[in-house]
């Protein structure tokens, strides 16, 4: 009996060239569809991450919070001194007695409404959060946000660059005096100090190069001042100190009065007008008693020399007769 021949021997082996343009097919689907979600991809976006996290990394986090309740009257507002560019993290807490699911919050910048913000709900407390950054002077003004219940409920953040502060009364000064104008930014330092002079409605910058009347300096550079000599009555006015930070400017108006030395005299001179005047009244009223009392002096006179005349004249009389009746008798 004849043995079978081994059939694997006989199998042809499978061809090569159909294997091969399978893997090449492959390949290339796998390629097109990287290319297609280049930008899914999170190795391409790393460089674009690493920029930001670069450029806002030197930030600091300035977090602020405000507290709200259904029982809320007046909408609560909150402050927020800003100089330099931050990361800032706004909150808001509200607190229901209903059901906070069906509180629906909002973000706004003024009447824009802003997406991005978190909600999270812990018992019958509802926070919402609103992260962002501010870099220039657009991103400053007032973030609210807004619950929605039976009535509206609104809590706002205001940003501002510091103020300066200057003297809250005007500097009074003489004409041909020097004086020194001053202002401060408490707790801050700006970038660039300017002076302006306001003539009516209009500022005009302190040119100290131009006019050695003028002289701009600060010990520190929270503060500035600026010196004006040989002062006259047309330096009189408002003067402006702007200070300069990296997300705004701010300002303050010092008022400066200049008087001639007349000034000062004119109470003097009016005490002394009202003295000489007060001394003339009471000269002219003793004058004229004096002289109503000449004039009734004079009259007694002028009677007891009548009465005096009268009774020589009466005495005269009386004698005639006596020195008749003496002659008779004598006779």
């Amino acid at each position: 009996m004849r043995a079978l021949p081994d059939l694997r021997g006989l199998r042809e082996p499978p061809p090569l060239l159909p294997r091969l343009l399978l893997l090449c097919l492959l390949a290339a689907v796998r390629r097109s569809w990287a290319d297609g979600n280049t930008t899914a991809s999170p190795l391409t976006s790393l460089p674009i991450r690493e920029e930001m996290m670069t450029k806002y990394s030197n930030l600091s986090l300035e977090s602020h919070n405000i507290s709200l309740t259904e029982h809320s009257s007046v909408p609560v507002e909150k402050n927020i001194t800003l100089e330099r560019p931050s990361d800032i993290e706004l909150t808001c807490q509200f607190t229901t007695s209903g059901n906070v699911n069906s509180i629906n919050p909002t973000w706004k910048k003024g009447d824009e409404q802003l997406k991005g913000y978190r909600v999270t709900a812990t018992g019958n407390i509802l926070y919402t959060q609103y992260r962002f950054i501010i870099d220039s002077n657009k991103q400053m003004g007032s973030y609210s946000c807004f619950f929605e219940e039976e009535k509206k409920q609104r809590g706002t953040f205001n940003f501002r660059v510091p103020e300066v502060q200057g003297k809250n009364k005007p500097l009074i000064t003489y004409v041909g005096d020097s004086t020194v104008l001053i202002c401060k930014c408490q707790h801050c330092s700006p970038l660039n100090w300017t002076w302006y002079s306001s003539n009516e409605s209009v500022q005009v910058p302190v040119d100290v190069r131009m006019n050695d009347k003028y002289a701009i300096n600060g010990t520190n550079a929270n503060e500035t001042r600026l010196r004006i000599m040989q002062l006259s009555e047309a330096d009189k006015g408002s003067y402006w100190c702007h200070a300069v930070f990296e997300l705004g400017e701010s300002q303050e108006r010092v008022e400066l009065v200049v008087l001639s030395y007349l000034v000062p005299l004119k109470p003097f001179l009016g005490i002394v007008a009202e003295v000489v005047l007060l001394v003339s009244v009471i000269l002219f009223c003793e004058m004229y008693t004096q002289k109503k009392k000449m004039h009734t002096d004079d009259g007694k006179e002028f009677e007891q020399a009548v009465q005096l005349k009268s009774d020589d004249s009466n005495g005269i009389e009386n004698n005639a007769p006596r020195n008749r009746k003496n002659e008779s008798m004598s006779q």
